[in-house]
């Protein structure tokens, strides 16, 4: 196990997560492990990834969690990486595409001081975003994560640092704030935003948490495509709205 451990959840992700392995494979720094955490796929995602890790040259490790929730598949892989000896923690998801430097700029973040680097999400440009994608979409969610520090759930004065927009396909953080404080919550995908939790969680352990604008990761719009711009903010927003399917292929 590499000191940095990156950490990819994947549920049914055999479609996606090809481009996921292969951004991480292009890395300016290929200094990690890679921890892919198969969360029960029924699909061939576990035969993509075994097919990578022999090609790629990387360290690869491919685990099992049966419990559904993105949460808790990411625990388990966090978890995992400290467990075998990994200090610095990144984790982004298997429909998502890091920039060439994100390993790089997490490790240079965290041997910074960082505890915690909350990175900036952007559209897949495979996916071909529109203006409402690009522009639109992403200054609503700026404007709710500004919403978000004015919360009373937000604000208890045990917090040491102000609250800050956080992805959950696009943080890093170190192994000993992790198992400080509690780490990423275990529970179903419709049932509670894990990065949120884990942002206020960490909020009560240190004050050194960072938005870090150039800690770049492409997500998928794919769940903004199926629901739309207003159900996806609800989504993102306590899970006010709930679908009958929460996994969109």
């Amino acid at each position: 196990m590499r000191a940095l451990a990156v950490i990819v959840p994947a549920y049914n992700e055999q479609a996606w997560i090809p481009a996921t392995l292969r951004a991480l494979a292009d890395q300016t720094d290929t200094d990690f492990t890679l921890v892919v955490v198969d969360n029960a796929s029924t699909d061939g995602t576990a035969g993509v990834v075994h097919a990578f890790a022999r090609d790629s040259g990387l360290d690869v490790r491919l685990i099992a969690e049966p419990q559904p929730g993105a949460g808790t598949a990411a625990d388990t892989g966090f978890r995992y990486a400290i467990a075998h000896g990994a200090m610095w923690l990144a984790r982004t998801d298997a429909d998502c595409v890091p920039a060439r430097d994100w390993v790089a700029t997490a490790r240079s973040l965290l041997a910074g001081g960082a505890e915690l680097a909350c990175g900036r999400s952007v559209p897949r440009r495979d996916e071909h975003p529109g203006p409402v994608h690009r522009y639109v979409f992403p200054a609503a969610v700026r404007l709710a994560a500004l919403y978000g520090r004015h919360r009373r759930a937000h604000r208890d004065p045990a917090f040491r640092t102000p609250y800050v927009l956080v992805h959950g396909h696009n943080l890093a953080l170190t192994a000993d704030l992790y198992l400080r404080c509690g780490g990423t919550a275990r529970e179903a995908l419709q049932d509670g935003t894990e990065d949120v939790t884990l942002l206020n969680r960490a909020r009560r352990h240190t004050d050194r948490i960072v938005r870090a604008e150039h800690l770049v990761v492409q997500a998928s719009l794919r769940r903004l495509r199926a629901w739309g711009p207003r159900r996806t903010l609800l989504w993102h927003w306590d899970r006010r709205y709930r679908p009958d399917e929460v996994h969109i292929r």
